[in-house]
């Protein structure tokens, strides 16, 4: 509040005017208002003799409003019925011994929040008359640098810590809200401050779509506080752009023919993740009933997000970029699918007044992962819907050029994973399955690959596999520079004289490159890290080499910069070693992969052929499985 005046008498008087009686009230007096909310103020002599008695000065706003109305009825719904004045408001002694039920619970090294919670039950001022088993407490003790008291309003019914208002003040403007709230949704509660808080949402609708979401936000979270109408679904939605990854409510605007492409798969993202565990998916659904969606239709969109077919498919201009931008993201270009969605944002067209942005983006499940916050707030900031203003700088590109980046931590892969990789120059990234994959091999629909590696079948679960076989389920996509790969970024395979490099198999239209490599053990006994690189054009391997520790076997004439005496040099860490063989990889061959495709996006899978050969007369081979994880010896 920092010091500045605040009118009660127009503050009171308006919530007074404002009131609309229940039937039981009566015809009450003169106005026709049926009920009076507070009585004559209190003068200075009456409030002097209550701080005497008190024996403290009280904290500015109460005072103030003492002067103005000595006393007020605030609203049932609220707890606190009624509001006393100055004669009546007195210690609270904590009647009821909360004050060690809190002291117990502050723990060791507890937050000064917690203290003063705990101190507040004997220090405070009880200000209610008249209640549902609840209190209206004053703390001298939580006070500001104005001299204001924090207000707690604690409701012994139910069992939850206090609500807590910096202010006397701040506490009657927040029950004003909720008087309006709960009044909004009858159509005749129509007066000054309705119609001012409409407008804020009608003027925040128009910012938002400006690319003025600071100032929408404000202008509509006040609103929202009143209860009016519209405020909370435009609203949810720049939160839901703002915070892609969480979950907001849209009530019934998921059923309205314009809006629900976009909404009720968002609605259904929760459920489709297995997140939702109240009553599993026929509370679910219930619920969707119950806010108008038919029980078909319902289903049919939890299923489509739950398997993954589900695509956001807008209308116009705006929908061919969306289907240009998917084409891209399935492939792991995502960074120039995030282009092309960015170019076309102005041209997005509203189906309705209550949708400001595109969320349906949210759901697909190609493009959805692809809005970072970041993007979500480059969304916000875009005009659209043909309305005008500034676009905004377009935020940097999520993709590190080439692949040292797979030296760094990912959060979707534990330490000792492994990683393994077939590029294949002049292919379509589509063709992989039957350059590479094992027989019947099918592209899926875009999935994320950890969990995918991790649900994937082991040699002993499927039928006509043999347990020395290693066949890995990789990720499909296309490099900036045009190559094909196929990654496996969850390998936990041992890299031996049995490999198969999957080089000349994948070369069929120009070159190929395989690239695995095997992370060092945990423990100080387990052998070194293990690198391997082989080269093939049209179905003839031209170089290869394979580096564990210091040892070093070689094939074919390899080029200068990719010599692995120059790359992994003795004297050097792993760390170094990988990765220079990495920016070698790049600058030499121009190899690259997409970071966030890999790690935080989805793309399709197959399953190759095995990476080892059989086992030879007097070979043979362990196959061991520790915590989850498959080796082969």
């Amino acid at each position: 509040m920092n010091g500045e005046t605040f009118d009660w008498h127009d503050f009171l008087g308006r919530w007074q005017q404002e009131w609309v009686p229940g039937a039981d009230e009566g015809e009450g007096e003169e106005g026709g208002t049926g009920v009076s909310l507070g009585r004559p103020g209190a003068d200075e002599s009456a409030i002097v003799a209550a701080e005497e008695r008190l024996g403290r000065r009280l904290p500015p706003s109460y005072r103030e409003f003492l002067a103005v109305s000595d006393g007020w009825h605030v609203e049932q719904t609220a707890g606190i019925y009624q509001l006393g004045g100055a004669a009546d408001v007195d210690w609270f002694r904590d009647p009821f011994d909360m004050t060690p039920l809190y002291e117990e619970s502050l723990g060791d090294d507890p937050r000064e929040e917690e203290v003063l919670l705990a101190g507040m039950w004997r220090r405070a001022l009880r200000l209610e008359t008249d209640s549902d088993m609840s209190n209206a407490l004053l703390d001298p003790g939580d006070r500001d640098e104005n001299g204001e008291w924090a207000l707690y309003v604690y409701k012994g019914w139910g069992g939850e810590l206090p609500d807590r208002y910096p202010s006397f003040r701040a506490y009657m403007e927040a029950m004003y809200r909720a008087f309006h709230a709960d009044r909004a949704p009858k159509p005749d509660f129509v007066n000054a401050t309705t119609r001012a808080q409409d407008a804020h949402v009608e003027e925040g609708r128009l910012l938002a779509l400006r690319g003025r979401y600071e100032e929408a936000l404000p202008l509509l979270e006040e609103a929202l506080s009143f209860g009016r109408p519209g405020s909370a679904d435009l609203l949810n939605q720049l939160r839901q752009l703002l915070e892609p990854r969480g979950s907001r409510e849209y009530g019934h605007l998921v059923a309205d023919p314009r809006y629900l492409p976009d909404v009720l798969p968002l609605q259904a993202m929760e459920p489709a993740r297995g997140e939702w565990r109240l009553g599993g998916d026929d509370h679910w659904l219930a619920m969707m009933a119950a806010r108008g969606v038919d029980r078909e239709t319902a289903e049919s969109v939890l299923s489509a997000m739950r398997d993954g077919t589900h695509g956001y498919a807008p209308p116009g201009a705006w929908g061919r970029a969306v289907a240009e931008a998917r084409e891209s993201a399935r492939w792991g270009v995502t960074d120039a699918a995030w282009r092309v969605l960015r170019d076309a944002l102005p041209l997005w067209e509203a189906p309705g007044p209550s949708l400001i942005a595109p969320i349906g983006l949210l759901a697909d499940p190609v493009l959805g992962p692809l809005i970072t916050p970041e993007r979500g707030r480059e969304i916000l900031a875009t005009p659209r819907a043909g309305e005008p203003g500034a676009v905004p700088e377009p935020v940097p590109d999520l993709d590190p050029p080439g692949l040292v980046w797979l030296t760094e931590p990912a959060t979707n892969r534990r330490p000792s994973d492994g990683y393994r990789c077939v590029w294949a120059e002049g292919v379509d990234p589509a063709r992989l399955p039957a350059l590479i994959g094992e027989e019947g091999a099918e592209l899926s629909a875009p999935v994320d690959l950890r969990r995918a590696s991790w649900r994937a079948p082991r040699p002993h679960e499927r039928e006509g596999v043999e347990l020395w076989e290693d066949r890995a389920l990789v990720g499909v996509g296309r490099t900036l520079e045009a190559w094909a790969f196929a990654f496996d970024g969850h390998s936990h395979r041992y890299l031996d004289d049995r490999l198969v490099s999957p080089a000349a198999a994948a070369s069929s239209a120009g070159r190929a490159v395989v690239v695995w490599r095997e992370q060092r053990g945990s423990s100080p006994g387990d052998r070194p890290a293990a690198f391997h690189l082989s080269v093939a054009e049209r179905g003839a391997e031209l170089y290869a080499f394979t580096v564990r520790g210091t040892d070093i076997r070689r094939r074919g004439a390899i080029p200068e910069a990719l010599d692995p005496a120059r790359l992994f040099r003795p004297e050097d860490a792993e760390a170094d070693r990988e990765r220079r063989a990495l920016e070698a990889l790049h600058s030499e061959l121009g190899l690259s992969l997409p970071r966030f495709a890999l790690t935080r996006g989805r793309l399709r899978t197959f399953t190759t052929r095995s990476w080892t050969r059989a086992p030879r007369e007097g070979e043979g081979f362990v196959h061991a499985r520790t915590g989850g994880v498959q080796h082969r010896l």
